[in-house]
């Protein structure tokens, strides 16, 4: 079901722009019936845009709330980004959510380059818009490559990995029974002891010596993070962040596909020749957008 509303929001997507790139008469902003005047003071294209925003909105709205859902239901097992998202490019050791902020740092950027572009736009200053849309270019496909490059670490996993702990009970500082069934445990940096989900104060519970060694046994060795098994903690973790992730690294994908396709219109002088860079502006809207959702879910994956 997802799939399907997945590939209609792509066909509307595709049809949108076909319209405004096609019609001239959409351009022109008198694709209005009656009296010929738009709400909102805006064009056609544009405010068909708005509707296709609106309705991503709700989408990635629901996912979000489902994620919140969980990851509350599921508190004590759910994994901090601090201990999954650690990696730096030609760098050892961990580094928690360095990456992550260098990524969104670069998208950001993006957004001001699109804002210059649409500037330049508006002052009809054709090298202005080139320079900042291949600045906005390059930097979604940083954005891009770097996310797919995060998904590979997450997949392929820690060099450790973790214990998947098998059918037992632990009893925590506080007195109260956990079932251990399925339960991730952590190996500590010296593989000297097993790190609970379950924190004592600030720390997880560590154990060790012969507990730590029936835990083991009675578990089974998990490495890295598929649909099934995360070895960082609760599966559904790894299923939401997949999906969510996934769907947003796709939206700046056709992101940038759409926007290279109007840069090269620049290039060639359509929008010159038609007396404005509305163009850009309706392509600029969609930026911003993947951008703000790219906001929220930073804030629900790695901050929060």
């Amino acid at each position: 079901m997802d799939l399907l509303v997945f590939i209609f929001k792509i066909y509307s997507l595709i049809i949108i722009f076909s319209i405004m790139s096609n019609s001239i008469s959409m351009d022109k902003k008198t694709a209005w019936a009656g009296d010929n005047k738009s709400p909102l003071n805006a064009g056609y294209g544009k405010l068909m845009m708005w509707f296709f925003l609106v309705s991503d909105a709700l989408s990635f709205t629901g996912f979000l709330a489902a994620y919140g859902f969980y990851r509350h239901y599921y508190g004590a097992l759910w994994p901090s980004a601090e201990n999954v998202f650690t990696h730096f490019p030609f760098m050892h050791g961990d580094h928690p959510l360095l990456y992550v902020a260098l990524m969104t740092f670069i998208l950001i950027m993006s957004s001001v380059t699109m804002v210059l572009a649409v500037e330049a736009g508006h002052r009809m200053d054709k090298k202005g818009v080139t320079l900042w849309m291949l600045l906005t270019i390059v930097g979604g496909a940083i954005f891009v490559g770097s996310q797919a490059w995060e998904w590979g670490h997450f997949i392929h996993g820690s060099e450790l990995g973790a214990i998947e702990l098998g059918k037992g009970v632990f009893t925590l500082p506080d007195g109260s029974v956990e079932m251990t069934k399925g339960v991730i445990a952590r190996w500590r940096a010296d593989e000297q002891a097993l790190l609970l989900p379950w924190k004592d104060g600030a720390d997880y519970i560590q154990v060790s010596g012969a507990q730590m060694k029936e835990m083991v046994e009675n578990g089974i060795k998990v490495q890295g993070a598929n649909l099934t098994h995360n070895e960082y903690g609760h599966p559904l973790f790894a299923d939401f962040f997949f999906f969510i992730t996934g769907f947003h690294g796709t939206h700046v994908f056709s992101g940038v596909v759409l926007n290279f396709i109007i840069f090269i219109n620049v290039i060639m002088g359509t929008y010159e020749k038609r007396g404005h860079y509305e163009m850009v502006e309706k392509v600029g809207l969609y930026w911003h957008f993947v951008d703000l959702v790219w906001v929220f879910v930073f804030t629900f994956f790695y901050l929060i």
